[in-house]
């Protein structure tokens, strides 16, 4: 198994992507801690782990733009299972809409602060354990609103923006010492927060829910929405030892959306 023996840290891992991350290296081993604000969520998804995997897995309660709560998180992992996580996976975050000009000093810093500082916090509180066992793998769920911008997403763009770059330094900082650090950027994926999105734009336009998914699937040459299981399986890859060559780099799961 890929993942055995390693200890693996899910931020939002209640639903979407962080679920399927999750589901997808319990299967490999791992034992899994997935966090969220309210652990309700959370807690199914740790129960539906040890049902159908067999593995350890333990539901904790964070909000990742308030440091101490991120220490306090760590502190939960490293009493359930003894030591820090050898993964961590930084996928918990908010994606809301405005016009540049419409853009409150609320809505910018509510996705700076969690899209952008919760993964900072979060690095900076698993790095040591990594860096003293000399492995470790942090995979950054970002976007490819993080390569490209778009209308009435600035606040979110600029975010994820900033988690490439925060990824892309801390790999040159720790590439020598058995850590690699990546982040995965997919367009859109068949979520919650995807379905939102078509709610926006049904109340934005009009247009009825089908011609609104229409309109996001036609925004990738393969006409379709990218599915959690494909991003969970390239989170799978980066954390393995098969995933050990790759560090520093931003990686697509769009369906070709920014060839266009």
């Amino acid at each position: 198994m890929k993942l055995e023996e390693r200890i693996a840290l899910i931020t939002g891992g209640g639903r979407g992507i962080g679920r399927a991350i999750a589901m997808a290296f319990a299967r490999e081993g791992a034992k899994v801690i997935v966090a969220a604000r309210t652990t309700e969520q959370v807690a199914r998804v740790a129960e539906e782990i040890e049902r159908e995997c067999g593995m350890a897995a333990r539901a904790v309660s964070c909000d990742v733009a308030d440091a101490a709560s991120v220490a306090r998180m760590f502190e939960d992992g490293e009493r359930l299972f003894g030591r820090g996580p050898d993964i961590l996976v930084n996928n918990a975050g908010i994606a809301e809409s405005a016009p540049l000009l419409k853009t409150t000093d609320e809505l910018w810093h509510r996705h700076l602060n969690i899209n952008l500082s919760g993964t900072f916090y979060c690095t900076c509180a698993a790095l040591p354990h990594m860096l003293e066992r000399g492995w470790g793998r942090i995979i950054n769920i970002a976007s490819i609103a993080g390569k490209t911008g778009s209308p009435y997403i600035a606040a979110y763009s600029a975010s994820k923006h900033g988690v490439i770059g925060l990824t892309r330094s801390v790999a040159m900082e720790v590439a020598r010492r058995g850590v690699t650090v990546n982040a995965i950027c997919p367009g859109y994926v068949e979520t919650e927060m995807t379905t939102r999105a078509i709610e926006n734009i049904t109340n934005r336009t009009g247009r009825s829910e089908d011609e609104a998914r229409a309109t996001l699937e036609q925004m990738s040459p393969q006409n379709r929405l990218v599915t959690t299981e494909e991003v969970a399986a390239m989170a799978l890859l980066l954390a393995s030892e098969e995933g050990r060559g790759i560090t520093g780099q931003a990686i697509n799961i769009d369906g070709g959306s920014l060839l266009y």
